[in-house]
């Protein structure tokens, strides 16, 4: 099998299985995020297959200094932010507040059981919501998380400390602990 950055450079090249290798490679990462991004397994195959698509017409352009399914997670979430746009008329607003609390982080990923987030994590902002599946379920750096959603690191830490207060919150009114 071949290195990644292998196979983007043959892709970039015009190679169909090149490009093919590493879309399979990183297909189950890019359904995955879809599901969890959208709780709708219907929506998030469609997502994905706009994804690919996008990632094909675009393959020349791709920047290697990124892993790849770091770049079709950011083709997917801007396809799922023009979707909110297009069909839920909601307003993205950025949010800047820079305090972030690890142990608030650790208690809110290790005491919650997936079935009860993935139900929480519905109602928050994709902002939010993207942010915390992208750290806690995919394990991406906050300057990777930020290139993914193109904003600042320091607006990445406010989503992730506010999702996980709105995370707490509800759990809390929940009495889930």
């Amino acid at each position: 099998m071949m290195e990644e950055k292998e196979l983007i450079q043959k892709a970039k090249n015009g190679n169909k299985q090149a490009l093919n290798e590493l879309l399979v490679q990183n297909y189950n990462i890019l359904v995955g995020y879809c599901i969890k991004m959208t709780g709708n397994p219907a929506l998030a195959q469609d997502m994905a297959h706009d994804t690919i698509l996008k990632a094909i017409l675009n393959i020349s352009k791709f920047n290697p200094e990124v892993k790849f399914s770091t770049w079709l997670l950011k083709i997917a979430t801007n396809n799922y932010k023009d979707y909110l746009r297009k069909y839920k008329n909601i307003d993205f607003i950025e949010e800047i507040i820079a305090n972030k609390e690890e142990d608030i982080e650790k208690t809110a990923i290790t005491n919650i059981q997936y079935s009860e987030v993935m139900d929480i994590l519905m109602k928050l902002s994709y902002e939010k919501r993207a942010v915390f599946i992208l750290k806690h379920y995919y394990g991406y750096k906050y300057q990777e998380i930020a290139k993914i959603m193109n904003c600042p690191v320091g607006t990445v830490r406010s989503r992730l400390h506010n999702a996980i207060k709105e995370i707490m919150s509800e759990l809390e009114r929940r009495n889930a602990f």
